[in-house]
């Protein structure tokens, strides 16, 4: 019989995994094989399926491990204790391991050549109530109802499966940090409130009234503090709380990142770090192949033009490409002071008309547009579409030299204002890879956007920070006393795979004057700094290094490894698109004591 390890651990035999012997089980349901057979053992698990060929039962007996078939027969109390048995309740097996016949031979499972026959079978925990759904098909039953009974939507395999990949990467990203020597360390759930973006979530104080703790959106402080205190490298699998609202890639309330920050680091030393970690954990996870690194590092600017996003899929071959000019010299009215970008398909002459009028109505419903433009190049590179009488001959060569427009090609034009373009741009872009089937396939592609603007213009039309308020501009001081902040480019930057930004990161601004003119030019004053972020303002007065990190997110890589469509598929509890936790029931209604212990008045 298989003993346990002194510390009670998994006991490894031969290949295999054990649970340490009790009074439920000696092995799991997935670790039986030929070599058990004729073993006295106990399994434990939940019944999945009964089969009752008439006086012998069937029971796939499972467990997180894996499946085994028990066979019920000969006692006839036995088998009429075991049809009775709810699916899905929880019952302990001894018995004999014995072969299958050949023609009950499953090759699906691991442990399908053997069968346990029982002894004696004992209900540890029987279902008493209805299922409201089966469970190998809960992926196709309504979200809010998985959600509201997680407990046995998480028994489905492929839900289990998340979850435990969930734990092995975590585990790994662990590992590979600690391989880099950097430190582990946990910071504070409840801190203050700080404008970083999104909205805080706020936990009223018992003990100062009117006073509040906020969760934090990030340990964005907390890292830049640890390098002032002299901390070298330092990360942590970091729960970041921000009150947005839910996105496929984004679950609202709760999510977390691999956060890393370095001291006397510049933005290529986070770059060393960061590629090989992500190149080696998607590796380790995945069967596509990784695109090895270096990663491209593609500037802002550029990316917005060649891709109409910061969030570039390179699995896309199309690139936008910008002829403004040469429609500045000619009298179409739909393009007349517009900027004017165009995304060339190859072989696009030969796509049906159902395709492109197909392309036009996304663009209307679908992007808002108020029209989609579109040209097909005949052999003798002559235009056929709904513009091609407006374009003379001079402007056309222009045209396909300028794009590298071939003959058997077809053209898309995008013409919009300025801030609207490169999106619009963008979304057909993406939908003209999908629907044409452009994307290639099996293949995990990385790039950094770098170079993002300082400041933008915000929806109040004043300056705002573009991206991270904590970061050093381009050029230092000098730059922001002399450059028109609309120019001023930052040391930041995103991660992106496959269209989906893994991270935003940035080299910090440590330098207290430079952190003052950075804020009075985004319509902060001193005084406002010294009050929203004293603690740090306060230690870059005290020698502060220079430093960098990132934060790639957890979640999303899981969502990526998995090709999950939702964010939720890899959180063990996640709260639904509507912000609401559904097995829990929160949020919820507290009691007028409760209220009354944090000095809150419900109206």
């Amino acid at each position: 019989m298989i003993k346990s390890s002194p510390n009670g651990d998994l006991v490894c035999e031969g290949g295999f995994y054990m649970i340490r012997e009790n009074e439920y089980r000696t092995y799991d349901c997935g670790t039986i094989r030929e070599k058990h057979v004729g073993e006295e053992i106990r399994l434990a698990g939940w019944i999945d399926t009964i089969r009752d060929l008439g006086g012998v039962l069937f029971i796939d007996l499972r467990d997180e491990y894996g499946i085994t078939q028990v066979v019920v027969s000969g006692d006839e109390k036995k088998v009429e204790f075991a049809q009775r048995i709810p699916v899905e309740s929880t019952i302990t097996v001894s018995g004999k391991v014995r072969l299958r016949d050949d023609e009950t031979v499953n090759e699906k499972l691991p442990t399908g050549k053997v069968e346990l026959f029982a002894d004696e079978i004992k209900i540890l925990g029987k279902r008493t109530l209805g299922l409201p759904f089966e469970i190998e098909n809960s992926r196709n039953v309504r979200e809010d109802l998985r959600l509201e009974y997680r407990f046995l939507s998480l028994r489905e395999k492929k839900a289990l499966e998340n979850i435990k990949l969930r734990a092995k990467l975590i585990q790994f990203l662990r590992n590979e940090m600690i391989k880099k020597d950097f430190l582990e360390v946990q910071t504070p759930i409840l801190t203050s409130s700080s404008p970083e973006g999104a909205r805080d979530y706020l936990v009223p104080s018992r003990v100062y009234p009117g006073k509040f703790y906020a969760l934090p959106q990030a340990p964005q402080q907390f890292k830049q503090l640890l390098m002032v205190s002299g901390v070298d490298k330092y990360f942590q699998i970091a729960p970041c709380f921000r009150d947005e609202d839910s996105r496929a890639d984004r679950s609202p309330g709760e999510f977390y990142q691999l956060d890393m920050e370095m001291s006397f680091a510049t933005q290529e030393d986070v770059f060393d770090v960061m590629e090989e970690v992500i190149y080696n954990t998607f590796e380790e996870f995945s069967d596509k192949k990784v695109a090895e690194y270096p990663f491209p590092r593609i500037p802002y600017e550029e990316a917005m033009l060649k891709y109409g996003t910061d969030k570039p899929d390179l699995r896309n071959p199309l690139i936008i490409q910008d002829v403004t000019s040469i429609f500045e010299k000619l009298d179409i009215k739909v393009f007349n002071g517009k900027i004017v970008r165009t995304i060339t398909l190859p072989n696009g002459a030969e796509a049906t008309r159902n395709f492109y009028d197909g392309m036009t109505e996304f663009a209307i419903n679908e992007c808002k547009a108020k029209g989609l433009a579109w040209l097909k190049v005949g052999e003798d590179r002559s235009l056929q579409g709904p513009i091609a009488k407006l374009i003379p001959d001079e402007a056309r060569e222009e045209l396909l030299k300028s794009t590298g427009t071939n003959a058997g090609d077809s053209i898309f034009f995008i013409a919009e204002h300025k801030g609207i373009v490169d999106k619009l741009a963008g979304e057909i872009r993406r939908e003209i890879g999908i629907r044409q089937d452009l994307l290639e396939k099996d293949v995990f592609k990385f790039c950094w956007i770098v170079d993002f603007p300082m400041y933008e213009i915000g929806d109040n039309g004043k300056l705002d920070f573009c991206h991270n308020p904590f970061s050093m501009p381009q050029g230092g001081l000098e730059a922001l006393k002399t450059k028109d902040p609309l120019e001023i480019l930052a040391y930041q930057y995103d991660i992106v795979c496959n269209g989906i930004e893994l991270s935003s990161g940035a080299v910090r601004n440590h330098d207290p004057e430079i952190m003052i003119k950075a804020f009075e030019i985004a319509g902060y004053t001193e005084e406002d700094i010294k009050y929203k972020f004293s603690a740090l303002f306060k230690a870059f007065h005290y020698g502060a290094p220079p430093h960098a990190g990132t934060a790639p997110g957890v979640d999303r890589m899981l969502m990526l490894l998995t090709e999950e469509e939702s964010i939720r598929e890899v959180i063990a509890f996640p709260m639904n698109s509507k912000a609401q936790d559904l097995l829990m029931g929160a949020p919820s209604e507290v009691t007028a004591k409760q209220l009354s212990e944090v000095h809150i008045k419900v109206e």
